[in-house]
């Protein structure tokens, strides 16, 4: 029995320091916050709102209570092990396997402790140098991510699309929402390059580029406070093709950040509060991010050169012509199927990703 409390110890120190590491207190105050607002009788005046309140909510429960349970389990077999009973110690030997298994499976998560991780997220791809070859690239990218997402379980919605004057697409912000798509999707972050022969110019070999960035989705106004004297808010007529509303009412939005210069335009949905809704949203979403970025930043001193992606830093090479290879710049993980990739097999990046970042 002397031999089982020392192990029971031992997985209860494991489990408090794996607490500390997904920052469990945080999580229980946020959920407390949520509860809060799901109980709101004014709630449901915005659906959208309303839906993203009650999925977080259901997100925190199920995340919460498997480490709660496992947290009182230890400790239950903590105390019966250390009261010397000889009679308990086959069925608290059982308690201790079965508990290792489950602490092995939610270790998991350990991976995701980031302030954000858990959030759902906005996702935009911007194309870069390489003319109608990069805005082609743009929408290659965008069929990844949807793959990808459909892959996870995720809901992907377009928010905001420019397509290409020839071929493909110039941006395209979207909205997806799932399971820690934030602590997965933030690894996407950064400038994304193809080498392949032109399907526009025969027979030459391009190199086109394209912007990926990867925001933590902030619903909530009183998540992250904005003055409204630090905005500039522009309304006028939607373009692009149609439905009826198109061109005949001031419904598109542009809002634009003054103390960083961050802009934000949405003219898809159908009225005025919609758009401008959609867009304080990707605004928070893009503070947020910025934020991170600044902390990173800061800890440049202390941890290294940041690996923090921006535009000009390449973070994924995807060759198709002459051989084929798709290669993480930051990791320096390879895939030699680049079709696969594209189909939409993320997971291996994103999972060395994550596991080269542990401990930064």
């Amino acid at each position: 029995m002397e031999q089982l409390h020392t192990e029971a110890l031992a997985l209860q120190r494991q489990v408090t320091d794996a607490l500390a590491r997904i920052k469990f207190d945080e999580l229980v105050k946020r959920k407390a916050q949520v509860d809060e607002r799901a109980k709101d009788p004014g709630l449901w005046q915005d659906n959208d709102y309303a839906q993203h309140v009650l999925r977080e909510q259901s997100m925190l429960e199920k995340r919460l209570t498997p480490w709660v349970q496992l947290r009182q389990l230890v400790a239950d077999v903590v105390e019966l092990s250390g009261t010397g009973d000889n009679t308990l110690e086959d069925e608290l030997v059982k308690q201790l396997g079965s508990l290792n298994e489950q602490f092995n499976d939610l270790k998991e998560e350990l991976k995701f402790s980031g302030p954000y991780d858990s959030y759902d997220a906005i996702l935009s791809i911007h194309a870069g140098a390489g003319g109608t070859d990069a805005q082609d690239w743009a929408s290659m990218l965008l069929r990844m991510y949807v793959r990808y997402a459909e892959k996870e379980g995720w809901d992907a919605m377009t928010v905001e699309e420019s397509p290409g004057e020839e071929a493909g697409i110039k941006s395209v912000t979207l909205q997806i929402s799932g399971s820690f798509v934030y602590g997965k999707l933030k690894s996407e972050h950064g400038v994304h390059r193809l080498v392949r022969l032109s399907p526009f110019n025969a027979e030459s070999r391009e190199t086109s580029f394209a912007k990926v960035e990867v925001t933590p989705r902030i619903d909530a106004p009183e998540d992250l406070v904005i003055d409204d004297k630090e905005l500039k808010i522009d309304v006028y007529r939607s373009g692009g093709h149609g439905g009826q509303s198109v061109n005949t009412t001031d419904s598109a939005v542009r809002i634009t950040h003054l103390p960083t210069g961050i802009v934000v335009a949405i003219q898809n949905e159908r009225s005025q509060q919609q758009n401008k809704e959609m867009a304080m949203t990707i605004l928070r979403s893009r503070l947020a991010q910025l934020q991170l970025e600044q902390h990173a930043e800061r800890l440049t001193e202390l941890k290294g050169p940041n690996e923090q992606a921006a535009w000009g830093n390449q973070i994924r090479s995807y060759v198709l012509h002459p051989y084929k290879h798709v290669k993480d710049l930051r990791t320096g993980y390879t895939s030699t199927d680049p079709e696969d990739v594209l189909a939409g097999n993320l997971a291996p990046f994103i999972t060395a990703y994550l596991e080269h970042t542990i401990g930064q």
